[in-house]
């Protein structure tokens, strides 16, 4: 297996660890960025992007290609659409594997983020999307259900209608959606919208291969009925990406990194960064300030060590 050495890895390449790929680069620190899937993690999915600062309003995925392109600049080597293997986390070594090469490193940051919650349904189907930028173009002129009633399901939803969906329906399980008022009422005030309260989608309907109906439940009466559908979005929150490391590293009750204010770990040379750390809030900024914080503690670290 090929082996390459370098001074600090950075798992994940969302805007935590492309933050710090940016710092540990300018502190002259040999970085490899390792991605999972493509740089810019779940903001990559967000359609406007109108609270970080210098941009009133830019895509999401503009945003991440903006900061991809600063990453570039600086010269790091990112390396995407990385399958991982296997994770070691040792005092004096750290080693990520996969794709028939280990990384190995005495420092490394975990930025591995958040994916998204899957629908919990008994039947299986290719036409059920966690994101609407992504996938949402083959559904023009088709009908749609997206399931969640925050803020991402709504504006996954305005981002449907935009696309030219004929029609749209959002359920929610709880009594009431919990989007801003003002996104409310832009989607449901749309004629082709309808939406759904304490209701859930318990099964799928397939036919010849393609998805035909969602079986929705009345969680107050129960209730089904077979809701025709060609695509189904799910925006039912995320989960922390820890199953490389939930073992090694400590972990708050909810699986996220009990990190310092310096982002170290209960591993010497471990840091966390970024919406896989234990927080109160989960922003792009938020992010941004804790790949600067894991970098510049990283850099720290590694210093200690050579004197």
């Amino acid at each position: 297996m090929e082996e390459r050495t370098c001074d600090i890895i950075v798992l994940g390449g969302g805007p935590a660890g492309m933050t710090a790929a940016i710092y540990a680069k300018r502190a002259n620190l040999d970085v490899v960025l390792l991605e999972t899937n493509v740089t810019g993690g779940l903001v990559n999915s967000t359609y406007t992007v109108e609270n970080f600062p210098s941009y009133p309003e830019i895509h999401g995925m503009e945003l991440m290609e903006k900061m991809r392109e600063h990453v570039d600049h600086m010269g790091v080597e990112v390396e995407e659409v990385f399958e991982v293997t296997g994770l070691e986390l040792g005092e004096d070594e750290k080693a990520v594997h996969g794709d028939g090469i280990v990384y190995k490193a005495p420092a490394i940051i975990l930025a591995t983020g958040r994916k998204p919650i899957a629908l919990d349904v008994p039947t299986e189907c290719d036409q059920m999307h966690f994101c609407a930028i992504c996938d949402g173009a083959p559904y023009k002129g088709k009908r749609v259900l997206v399931v969640g009633g925050g803020n991402s399901a709504f504006d996954e939803g305005l981002y449907l209608l935009n696309l030219g969906v004929a029609e749209l329906t959002v359920v929610e399980i709880m009594d009431r959606f919990f989007a801003a008022e003002a996104t409310q009422d832009a989607l449901l005030g749309d004629p082709r919208v309808k939406g759904f309260k304490t209701t859930k989608v318990v099964d799928v309907e397939v036919t010849d291969g393609k998805l035909s109906a969602a079986i929705l439940e009345n969680a107050q009466t129960g209730e089904r009925t077979a809701l025709p559908v060609d695509g189904i979005f799910v925006f039912l929150g995320q989960s922390p990406n820890n199953e490389w490391f939930k073992d090694a590293i400590a972990l708050d009750d909810k699986g996220y990194i009990l990190a310092g204010e310096d982002m170290s770990t209960n591993i010497p040379g471990v840091f966390g960064a970024g919406d896989i750390n234990h927080k109160p809030y989960r922003q792009i900024t938020t992010a941004v300030s804790d790949g600067t914080i894991a970098a510049l503690a990283a850099e720290r670290w590694l210093r200690s060590r050579k004197k």
